[in-house]
């Protein structure tokens, strides 16, 4: 274990599962006292035995509950000073006219909305230490089109939104920056794909390294923007994506060259 996060709090919204999980667990490999913070207390309490932190129950549709979570995640194991934004949901690739405009309301509720009173519970409170770094997840469905017409705008709002809570906060000394994983195999991935929802070889096939990402990958860009080493860095959106992004107009001439050998 290094000592790059000792004596720090660090709270993981979503952090039961996931991209959560990886950024929870890479921030107690450094050193930090890890509050897993998801609706699932089950799964929340399995992975903190793991990493050796804490589990709290949040339901980020709640303003209420996300409140309750800052003050008694300080009451309990002092001031916060990392914070992961990574619970979210999401949907079906749906044409606009097929997805229900209850499933488009929830996506917006937890992954947008959800995202900004969480920062505001905790970066109100970092804002009047003079201290502080938020990590907010977008996606790269933000980016790019896909047709995921809730999840990929509610995305698209949270790299704006990091940009303005880094701005509004950044000369009380928090750091707001967002990161956008490309495809990650996660367990969210992984029903999509026995839904037939996802296709694997097809996700590989349009990045440039051609593989998906783990979440570790995803933990340890979390961990490098929560460091010192980021000191100089604030709202900013890190894509993490194996070059998804980058090789995409490649496909409409001979696709992303193989391996040289």
């Amino acid at each position: 274990m290094s000592a790059e996060f000792k004596d720090q709090v660090a709270v993981v919204t979503g952090g039961a599962s996931g991209i959560g999980e990886g950024c929870a667990r890479r921030l107690a490999q450094g050193g930090a006292k890890v509050i897993i913070a998801d609706i699932n207390m089950e799964k929340a309490e399995a992975v903190a035995k793991s990493i050796g932190g804490h589990a709290m129950h949040v339901d980020v549709a709640e303003a209420a509950s996300v409140e309750k979570l800052a003050v008694d995640a300080e009451a309990k194991h002092g001031p916060v000073s990392i914070v992961v934004t990574s619970a979210g949901v999401l949907h079906p690739a749906l044409p606009p006219e097929e997805l229900p405009l209850e499933m488009w309301d929830r996506v917006q509720t937890i992954d947008l909305r959800g995202t900004y009173i969480t920062c505001v519970a905790f970066g109100k409170r970092m804002a009047l230490r003079g201290k502080g770094s938020i990590v907010t997840v977008a996606s790269v469905t933000a980016t790019l089109s896909v047709p995921l017409h809730s999840y990929a705008p509610a995305k698209a709002a949270v790299q704006r939104l990091t940009q303005t809570l880094a701005t509004e906060w950044g000369r009380s000394g928090v750091r707001v920056n967002a990161i956008s994983p490309g495809a990650t195999w996660t367990p969210a991935l992984e029903a999509a794909v026995a839904k037939g929802e996802r296709n694997v070889k097809g996700l590989e096939e349009v990045s440039a390294m051609g593989r998906l990402l783990s979440t570790a990958e995803i933990g340890n860009a979390v961990a490098f923007l929560c460091s010192d080493q980021a000191s100089g860095i604030t709202g900013i959106d890190l894509i993490v994506d194996a070059g998804w992004i980058a090789s995409g107009a490649w496909h409409a001439y001979y696709g992303v060259p193989p391996k040289r050998t």
